[in-house]
């Protein structure tokens, strides 16, 4: 199919950009094109205008200050997962982003696209729900930064205004000594996930965790913290016993209604066992040293 008509503007400066989506309520950011594309194809989206930001200088490039991974908006995803800066400071993100899809797509998809497309089976959502990531939204009125935690809002919904342009991300490095992990089921490798689920944690004294940091996709309207299951496992030994209640204590997190690729069920199911396989293996990578 061909999308329907439409008209193009290449803006090479973030206000030029801010300014065209301000006058026209139906025009859309074209970044990478990898999911808003297919949408035009089918006729899912129509767009009056596409304001192409690919050619804005200063929203390219991938910065490490101050504790925190900082990614502009035409950040691909490959440059995100190859970069060596970023794998040193946060392992877990080129764990993630090897689900992203496939290798073609990472090429052209960009970071912040799947941000701001908030499919809730998506790595890129939850991976930043989970790290309690933020975001930076431009428009008519200034700057404002979004956590993560507000920013996902519910199904393909968040919180950047039409007339605003999320202009970059950022990330926490990992902590010293923090182990991580993130795993997903899928009907096909490079499809959305049924269910994923990413852990950070850090082991101390006496083998005990604390810091736990567990996050799902899939099983819900949005990527969700488990607050519950990290309550259930801090300051514990990790022992069958805390992982069996850290498991029960999620099961109601999965709202996620029947489909035509699976069930509630068996989402709670595939999430009990990646929550009990990811915390072991991020339990066993902390204090390790073993980054890139």
């Amino acid at each position: 199919m061909k999308p329907p008509l439409f008209e193009y503007r290449s803006p090479k400066t973030i206000e030029e950009a801010v300014s065209l989506l301000a006058g026209d309520a139906d025009a859309m950011v074209l970044a990478g094109g990898q999911t808003l594309m297919p949408a035009m194809n089918f006729r899912i989206a129509n767009p009056s205008m596409l304001v192409d930001i690919q050619h804005i200088a200063t929203l390219k490039g991938i910065t490490i200050e101050a504790g925190h991974i900082v990614l502009k908006a035409m950040t691909r995803h490959r440059e995100f997962e190859l970069d060596a800066g970023v794998r040193r400071a946060n392992p877990l993100v080129a764990e993630v982003m090897q689900h992203v899809a496939h290798v073609p797509i990472r090429n052209r998809g960009t970071v912040v696209g799947s941000l701001c497309h908030a499919d809730p089976s998506a790595e890129m959502p939850l991976l930043f729900t989970l790290l309690d990531g933020a975001m930076v939204a431009q428009g008519p009125s200034g700057r404002r930064s979004i956590p993560a935690s507000e920013f996902f809002q519910s199904f393909l919904t968040t919180a950047r205004r039409h007339d605003e342009i999320i202009i970059e991300a950022s990330l926490p490095v990992l902590p010293a000594g923090a182990g991580w992990a993130f795993d997903e089921v899928t009907r096909r490798h490079g499809d959305y996930a049924l269910v994923g689920v990413g852990c950070v944690l850090q082991i101390g004294a006496e083998g005990r965790a604390h810091d736990v940091r567990l996050a799902a996709c899939g099983i819900a309207d949005r990527p969700l913290r488990l607050a519950a299951a990290e309550a259930v496992l801090n300051g514990t030994t990790l022992d069958g016993t805390a992982l069996d209640a850290a498991v029960a204590a999620s099961v109601s997190a999965v709202t996620q209604a029947d489909d035509a690729a699976t069930s509630p069920a068996y989402r709670r199911r595939v999430l009990g066992t990646l929550i009990r396989r990811l915390v072991a293996l991020a339990a066993q990578r902390a204090g390790n040293g073993n980054r890139p």
